[in-house]
């Protein structure tokens, strides 16, 4: 099995506002360069995007480790996701949870892989994590020179 470290991050300028998610992926000392972004949404929907696309962006299956600054993904994925599945998709308190069609589409691509979450520090010299963060403000960009 393929090893792969992904390092991705999310950005976004207002929240809501425009935003940007990007992964760098590093496998076998080659390293792959995503992004992208949308209009109108949410910091936290773009750092969920960001691993998700890498994930997907994955050939077949790998032993993956990703790198977030996001504890909301970190935590989400590792911990809160199996009582939200649990009790039909609504929090402890009962209400939904948000970004659910995220955190399915999350689920359904690590399924795939055999992934170890690690969070990091943003924005502490990080290097793998500051060029995750550049490519997430590229994606903000792509989105911005788009209108």
């Amino acid at each position: 099995m393929d090893k792969v470290d992904i390092f991705a991050d999310g950005a976004c300028k207002g929240n809501p506002g425009t935003g940007g998610w990007g992964a760098l992926m590093v496998a076998d000392g080659a390293e792959k360069e995503i992004f992208g972004g949308a209009l109108n949404t949410t910091n936290n929907r773009m750092e969920l995007q960001a691993v998700i696309e890498a994930l997907n962006a994955l050939k077949r299956p790998c032993a993956v480790t990703l790198y977030t600054d996001s504890q909301y993904v970190q935590k989400g994925i590792s911990e809160w996701i199996h009582g939200w599945k649990a009790r039909g998709w609504k929090t402890a308190a009962k209400e939904p949870v948000k970004n659910e069609d995220l955190w399915k589409a999350l689920d359904a691509a690590q399924a795939v892989h055999q992934v170890e979450w690690r969070w990091v520090r943003g924005h502490n010299g990080h290097p793998g994590n500051e060029r995750a963060d550049m490519l997430a403000n590229r994606g903000v960009d792509s989105v911005r020179n788009k209108r």
